[in-house]
C-alpha cells in the first residue's frame, strides 16, 4: 500500500486515484475532514483506507503502519499557507516531514515522495526552469524556503536508511478541490466566480491577472498522475523531478475557454502583461517524460470543461 499524506486534499486525493488506476491500494493520511471525493468513494473494500492522523503526532503516525503494509510514501500535507507566523509555519511542517521521515525508516519502504514547489527557483535566470539549476540562498515567502530544506532532509535521510527519495517540484496547479480563491494566481478566481454567475473580484490582496500573464498551468488529475508514475517507476535516474504541463499558458487563453464553457461568463482581462510581475517561465519536464512516459492530457480546452462541471456540483 501507498500512504499518501494530505490524502484527501486536491493534489492528495488525485494522486490517490491515479495510483488505484495503477493498480495499487492507498491509505489516505486526513487531519480535518474525512469524507471521500465520490471518485474515491466507490473502491472495492481495503484499496483505500483513510487514516485521521495529526501528522506532526509521531506515535498516532507510527501506529498506522501497524495496520497496514506500507511500502512507499508520498508526503504532501502542509501547514495552512497562510499562517501569518513563520516561525510555527516551519515548525508545523517541519515536524511533519521529519515524523513522515521516521516512519519511512522504520517501516522500510522502497521510495519517499515529497512536495517541493516550482517556487524553489525565485530567482533563477534562463528559460526553461530546470532540475539541475543551482537554487540561490533567497527567502522570499515561507512556503520555498521549507520546500528548499524538506528536498536536503528528505535525501539526507534516504540516504541513510536505504529507500529511494524524489523531490516532486510541482507547478501551477488548479482543479477539483483547489482553492478557489487562490492566493498566488487568479485563474482559480475567475473561473469559480464565472461557474458562480458572481463579478470575479480580483481587488488586493488578490493577485491580478493580465491577457498576456502566463504561467506553467497543470491541470491537477495529471499532477496526480504524474506523481503516481513516479512512485511507481521501476527505476528512476534522479532524484528531483519537475511536475507540471511543461509550457507557458497565457491568461488569455484560459479567459476564452472560461467563456466558451460557461454561458454569459464572458470575463474580460486587461490587456499587456502585470507591469509588476516577474518573467514568466515554465518548468522543463524532460526528466519526467523520459522516466515515467508521462504525457499531460489535459489541455486548457479539456481541462476548464472538466474543472467547470466540478465546481457546478461542489462547492471547491
Amino acid at each position: 500500500m501507498i500512504l499518501v499524506t494530505g490524502g484527501l486534499g486536491s493534489i492528495g486525493s488525485h494522486t490517490a486515484r491515479a495510483l488505484l488506476d495503477l493498480g495499487e491500494s492507498v491509505v489516505l493520511t486526513a487531519h480535518r475532514s474525512t469524507g471521500l471525493p465520490e471518485y474515491l468513494a466507490d473502491e472495492p473494500a481495503g484499496r483505500v483506507v483513510v487514516e485521521p492522523v495529526d501528522t506532526r503526532d509521531e506515535a498516532a503516525f507510527l501506529d498506522i503502519g501497524q495496520r497496514h503494509e506500507i511500502t512507499g510514501i508520498v508526503h504532501l500535507a502542509a501547514a495552512p499557507h497562510d499562517l501569518p507566523d513563520a516561525v510555527e509555519y516551519l515548525r508545523a511542517d517541519t515536524l511533519g516531514l521529519l515524523t513522515a521521515l521516521k516512519a519511512a525508516t522504520a517501516w522500510g519502504v522502497r521510495r519517499f515522495s515529497v512536495a517541493s514547489s516550482i517556487a524553489v527557483y525565485a530567482g533563477v535566470d534562463g528559460v526553461p526552469w530546470r532540475e539541475d539549476a543551482a537554487l540561490p540562498a533567497v527567502a522570499p515567502h515561507q512556503i520555498p524556503v521549507f520546500k528548499k530544506t524538506a528536498e536536503l532532509f528528505a535525501a539526507l535521510t534516504g540516504d541513510s536508511a536505504g529507500f529511494d527519495v524524489v523531490n516532486l517540484r510541482i507547478g501551477t496547479v488548479w482543479g477539483p478541490l483547489g482553492l478557489p480563491d487562490n492566493p498566488f494566481f487568479a485563474l482559480p478566481r475567475l473561473l469559480s466566480a464565472a461557474v458562480r454567475g458572481e463579478d470575479p473580484d480580483l481587488s488586493p490582496p488578490r493577485p491580478p491577472a493580465y491577457a498576456d500573464d502566463a504561467t506553467d498551468l497543470c491541470y491537477v488529475k495529471d499532477c496526480g498522475r504524474a506523481i503516481a508514475l513516479l512512485m511507481l517507476a521501476d527505476r528512476l535516474h534522479h532524484r528531483t523531478y519537475n511536475v507540471s504541463s511543461g509550457r507557458l499558458v497565457p491568461y488569455r487563453e484560459v479567459v476564452t475557454a472560461i467563456n466558451a464553457a460557461v454561458p454569459g461568463a464572458d470575463i474580460t482581462l486587461p490587456e499587456g502583461r502585470n507591469p509588476d510581475r516577474p518573467v514568466d517561465n515554465y518548468l522543463d519536464t524532460t526528466r519526467l517524460r523520459e522516466d515515467t512516459g508521462f504525457r499531460p492530457e489535459y489541455d486548457v480546452e479539456r481541462a476548464v470543461p472538466d474543472y467547470v462541471a466540478w465546481l457546478s456540483g461542489h462547492d471547491r
